[in-house]
């Protein structure tokens, strides 16, 4: 939680008097886990398994037929078991409650991991670009039906993770990140389907190496659509579909409030939006100051905020200078 300068300036000259704090929890709709966890951590556990199983065929058979797209498929299959490795350590660290040293608890382990697991496809994508271009240079010989029966068995275990972890990616960026990792891997045995195919038909080897371009493209133009809401929240940025200004004004709105500074909004983590405010009252109406805290706290709950800290100053004794958002730097 960010820390506000502005509060220790003018604390003197509250002296215990004009000056009023409140935090305020309405978690509502905004649960991270719908599903029930154990049920989901088998579900991961399950998908990890057959993942780890099936990268090992997927590199024997790369070995053997010499394809270069199958061996990519089975390096990004191998992602994708790690990926799902992560994502059930993340889930089980995020449900830890919180701490004297993680006082907002562990729910951003799932975040971290998310990172992570994005960085690792960047990682892969890179690397399949680069060894797709030096085999285009050099095309190798390719055993054609392995590489057909060997990927149309990954598409099937693909599949399967996708379906095991396609209900919680829409609830957690973490179990996101894996699952596109599912997906990409999914449309990769396609493409390599698709190219052995080729290789039997038309002996077209060139098409293993173009067919490998098109996972690394399909990877990173995955990877770098979702890494950014990732890094929104760990950078502790507003969430995407709330302005700060459009909070400024509907508090302001509130009836008996003077004026706001010091505003910080962010994301406690995906599903969790965070505030914090000073809010100046007038002096003639600073015995309705409970009242007005709850009017304000009622409209950030309409607008989905979750966790608010709402610190009240009487007009004579409100901070002077404050920015409205953020603070100034020490």
């Amino acid at each position: 939680m960010p820390h506000d300068h502005g509060s220790s300036a003018d604390g003197a000259a509250h002296k215990g008097h004009g000056h009023s704090q409140s935090h305020s929890h309405s978690h509502g709709g905004h649960g991270h886990h719908h599903i029930d966890p154990e049920a989901g951590d088998r579900k991961v556990a399950a998908a990890v398994g057959v993942n780890l199983l099936l990268t090992v065929a997927q590199i024997v058979g790369g070995i053997l037929s010499g394809s270069l797209a199958l061996i990519a498929d089975a390096i990004h299959n191998l992602s994708d078991a790690m990926s799902l490795i992560i994502a059930f350590a993340a889930r089980k660290i995020a449900r830890r409650p919180a701490d004297a040293q993680m006082t907002f608890g562990y729910a951003r382990a799932e975040t971290v991991a998310a990172l992570v697991n994005y960085t690792t496809l960047i990682v892969i994508g890179l690397y399949l670009i680069y060894e797709g271009v030096a085999r285009l240079f050099d095309p190798q010989p390719i055993a054609g039906w392995t590489v057909v029966i060997v990927a149309a068995i990954a598409l099937v275990v693909d599949l399967v993770t996708v379906a095991l972890t396609y209900a919680m990616s829409k609830e957690s960026m973490n179990i996101r990140a894996a699952f596109l990792h599912n997906v990409a891997d999914a449309m990769g045995s396609v493409a390599v389907i698709v190219a052995g195919t080729f290789v039997i038909l038309y002996d077209w080897q060139i098409i293993d190496p173009l067919v490998t371009l098109l996972i690394a493209g399909y990877i990173l133009w995955h990877a770098f659509t979702e890494i950014g809401g990732v890094i929104r929240v760990l950078m502790l940025g507003a969430p995407p579909d709330m302005d700060s200004a459009e909070v400024l004004t509907a508090l302001r709105e509130v009836d008996g409030v003077c004026d706001l500074h010091h505003l910080h909004l962010w994301q406690m983590e995906e599903r969790e939006t965070a505030v914090q405010v000073h809010v100046v009252v007038e002096d003639s109406r600073w015995s309705e100051a409970a009242q007005i805290k709850q009017r304000l706290r009622d409209r950030l709950a309409d607008m989905g905020v979750s966790h608010a800290t709402l610190e009240l100053e009487q007009a004579t004794h409100a901070c002077t200078g404050a920015q409205e958002i953020g603070h100034a730097a020490a």
